[in-house]
């Protein structure tokens, strides 16, 4: 968390979630999530629709193995088809893979 100590991340609620993610969490009280109960939430909600900044906090907040270890349980499951992608090579998984062919899926796109 070096960026906290220089002031950056100055807009954080009181258990240090920054508030430009409060969009992400529409359904929930940005104030009352904690970083540690609700890390998975927290990661997937960030991986799924944060910007540079709020992803270069997430990796301050997390250790990149956590990340990584989420992202190859639950990402292909709760993360948007191309930012699970976009995912699994940045962090230098193996590549992704839909679960059903493109002669099983309803919707082609």
């Amino acid at each position: 968390m070096s960026e906290l100590a220089n002031g950056e991340w100055a807009n954080l609620t009181k258990k240090g979630i920054l508030y430009s993610l409060a969009p992400n969490f529409q359904e929930y009280n940005v104030e009352q999530l904690d970083l540690a109960q609700h890390q998975e939430l927290v990661i997937e909600r960030t991986l799924a629709y944060g910007n540079r900044a709020e992803v270069r906090w997430l990796f301050d907040v997390y250790d990149a193995t956590q990340i990584k270890e989420w992202v190859m349980r639950q990402g292909n499951r709760r993360l948007p088809w191309r930012r699970y992608n976009m995912w699994c090579v940045l962090l230098k998984l193996p590549p992704a893979r839909r679960y059903r062919s493109e002669e099983q899926r309803i919707w082609p796109f």
